[in-house]
């Protein structure tokens, strides 16, 4: 059963699919991104519906800082309202790709220290520039926005960037993965290895093995909803 018919069957005609890096906070993550379905304005306005869930969900990981520990976590999450419209957002470097006859297209943004230093910095915070590694907010996180990180939160944004794409039968997938599987491969190179299978559970397996084939050393989620 495709992408498609699974969603057809829903009730509320809604699919969720998300994919976050670093343990951190991630069930609280998905149970919070979860309950945006459920905000007064989701079905009228669900991308500003998106980005109150993700401030919720930062506020609620905040608060249990002390039972989580140190760190945080980038979140990438895509909604698909009537197998029609797609609704992306993201934090930090997880992204989302789609692809659409056999093309792949980046649907998220990547959200690096040196794209946004003029945030940061407006918000007291620095970009560390260390020969041979890359840039850090204050030293220590790669990436500028995120959940979580109560220690740089000061520093630190977790409001999402949000897009809405149009599924149509064109579209043959979606991949939602952290950076451990984008850091090793291109969004074409993802796109290529998995357009022979059909399986959705099985096309993310083999993105993941390949990402450790290649040697990757980053954490990696992988989460792949086909509609063909």
């Amino acid at each position: 059963m495709t992408g498609r018919e699974i969603l057809h069957k829903m009730k509320e005609k809604v699919g969720l699919s998300s994919s976050a890096d670093s343990g951190k906070g991630k069930s609280k993550m998905s149970r919070n991104i979860t309950h945006g379905f459920h905000l007064p304005n989701f079905w009228t306005e669900p991308e500003n519906a998106m980005r109150k869930a993700y401030r919720i969900t930062d506020t609620k990981i905040l608060e249990k800082a002390g039972d989580l520990g140190r760190g945080g976590s980038t979140a990438v999450t895509a909604i698909l309202i009537n197998c029609q419209k797609l609704v992306v957002a993201n934090v930090g470097d997880s992204r989302v790709v789609m692809c659409k006859n056999g093309v792949a297209k980046q649907l998220s943004v990547d959200h690096e220290p040196s794209t946004e230093r003029e945030d940061i910095e407006n918000r007291g915070g620095f970009v560390s520039t260390f020969p041979g590694d890359v840039p850090r907010v204050d030293g220590q996180l790669a990436v500028a926005r995120a959940f979580g990180d109560k220690n740089l939160k000061e520093h630190l944004s977790s409001e999402p960037d949000v897009a809405m794409e149009m599924i149509d039968d064109d579209t043959d997938c979606i991949i939602l993965a952290s950076d451990g599987l984008w850091k090793v491969m291109s969004n074409q190179e993802a796109v290529d290895t998995i357009k022979n299978i059909k399986d959705a559970r099985s096309a993310a397996k083999r993105l993941t093995e390949e990402a450790l084939n290649r040697r990757s050393s980053d954490d990696i989620s992988c989460v792949v909803v086909k509609f063909q």
